[in-house]
């Protein structure tokens, strides 16, 4: 680009990281996007420039399991909150879950999803509900603008029925021809619902009962079984917040096989464990749940081999009074976490467990590869979305739930101290976060992200068995 053409921003000074390496280099932004990297004459002149010297430029967190909340519990969360906790964070998308109330499992409901997001300031993904009586309205939500699908295989916050294993395979027969991917809540719902009413039932109802509701083989069990449906059908399927050591086994038997599968981990899985529920009591109630510290081990083992291909947060609000109920059932699972996992997954950099160029990978080259935003999300290279985390890998701060910008104001991680944090954030070329602080004026920037949005070409596989070709062919 020559230098008539004029920056809207540069960021000086700082070093670029990608999944591979760090440069020093300036950054040009012009119209939301980047349009030059490099130093000296390589950059147009720009109208205003951000001192970067000693910082690192990061893509924007992309992370792909947020529940925001709105509609129908916006004392826990709402856009604008949710949002404004995300830019803080240094996440610059976010992909928003379906159990909502209502649950957003038709194009009426994703509608009234689309405006409540008016006020976000970050962009956005939609997922829409696979559940047993909406198979017949995942086409129409795809073509409405939603970004993936959510099948809840275990129960959680909201209560959503499971489908059964039939209506499964045919919403994955769907999936795999719209190409768009399925995240997975892979815990067997049967197992859970059996084990949870026998401990209730014998008067079991301490932190650590929450584990023995849902052992390790729940997980295992659901994700070899989804692993199963992918292959038969050629959807392509993404298993939520894994949790435990055994469920990595089917998860990297399937990518052997081919299966188009993707897997995410999130911070209170790798920082937390068994331990810490006699500390934290229902604070860490959580589904799946924080298992043992052999399970935290393999799973950091994971993402450093790519069995597990990025981090996430599940990030899922409540109030204080909802998670400190006394019996542990009921407690309301889950806890804020878009504003926390980058100074904790940079505190994890800083301690030696990952490079910085491992953490830019797992959150946010593959998260943009696997949800089709990449070229124009998850790096820092011309063309694309100028969507940048500008982090001081030293600065110290301490988790205190009464500064997140989340409703949910209660975490398990309050009084840990972090070494890393993004000082600034910008969504396409523009600060919603400067210098640790809110930007005013942001609510309302984010967009959705479907006009972006390029998954590869549909693979569907056995279409001549799925159940349309059967009832398009009538009678022999």
């Amino acid at each position: 680009m020559g230098r008539a053409v004029t920056a809207d921003l540069i960021l000086a000074g700082g070093v670029v990281v990608d999944d591979r390496s760090q440069t020093r280099a300036d950054v040009a932004i012009r119209d939301g996007l980047v349009v030059a990297v490099g130093l000296g004459d390589a950059l147009p002149p720009g109208r205003e420039t951000l001192d970067a010297t000693g910082l690192h430029l990061l893509p924007g967190a992309i992370d792909v399991h947020v529940h925001f909340r709105e509609p129908g519990y916006t004392h826990k969360e709402d856009w604008r909150t949710g949002t404004e906790a995300a830019s803080m964070g240094g996440v610059t998308t976010v992909f928003e879950m379906p159990n909502t109330n209502p649950p957003t499992r038709s194009v009426a409901e994703l509608r009234r999803k689309q405006d409540c997001a008016q006020k976000a300031c970050v962009d956005f993904g939609l997922y829409g509900l696979m559940a047993e009586d909406n198979v017949a309205e995942l086409e129409a939500l795809a073509a409405a603008g939603a970004n993936a699908f959510k099948c809840f295989m275990g129960n959680t916050f909201g209560n959503l029925p499971s489908p059964s294993t039939g209506a499964m395979l045919e919403g994955f027969e769907i999936a795999a021809a719209l190409g768009l991917r399925v995240s997975l809540h892979a815990e067997t719902a049967s197992i859970m619902a059996w084990r949870q009413a026998r401990l209730e039932a014998a008067g079991l109802d301490h932190p650590l009962a929450h584990i023995g509701a849902r052992p390790e083989i729940v997980a295992i069990e659901a994700v070899g079984r989804a692993a199963a449906l992918a292959e038969w059908t050629g959807a392509r399927i993404h298993v939520l917040h894994i949790s435990s050591a055994g469920e990595l086994v089917p998860l990297a038997d399937a990518k052997r096989r081919g299966v188009d599968v993707t897997g995410e981990t999130c911070p209170c899985y790798l920082m937390l464990d068994s331990r810490d529920y006699a500390r934290l009591g229902p604070v860490i109630r959580v589904n799946p749940p924080v298992r043992e510290a052999k399970d935290s081990a393999a799973l950091w083992d994971a993402l450093r081999s790519g069995v597990v291909d990025m981090i996430a947060t599940d990030h899922a609000p409540h109030t204080p009074e909802e998670k400190r109920r006394g019996r542990i059932w009921d407690a309301d699972c889950g806890f804020p976490g878009v504003e926390t996992q980058m100074p904790l997954m940079l505190t994890a950099v800083n301690e030696g467990r990952i490079t910085l160029e491992d953490y830019v990978g797992m959150s946010a080259v593959k998260p943009a590869r696997a949800f089709g935003l990449w070229p124009m999300k998850g790096r820092i290279a011309p063309g694309a979305h100028a969507d940048i985390a500008v982090v001081d890998l030293a600065r110290r701060e301490t988790v205190a739930a009464d500064r997140l910008h989340s409703r949910g104001r209660i975490t398990p991680f309050e009084g840990v101290e972090t070494v890393g944090a993004p000082v600034h954030t910008l969504v396409r070329g523009r600060l919603v976060q400067r210098d640790r602080r809110l930007v005013e004026g942001v609510a309302g920037w984010g967009r959705q992200v479907t006009d972006i949005q390029r998954m590869p070409a549909p693979r569907p596989r056995n279409a001549d068995q799925s159940l349309r070709a059967l009832l398009a062919g009538g009678r022999p």
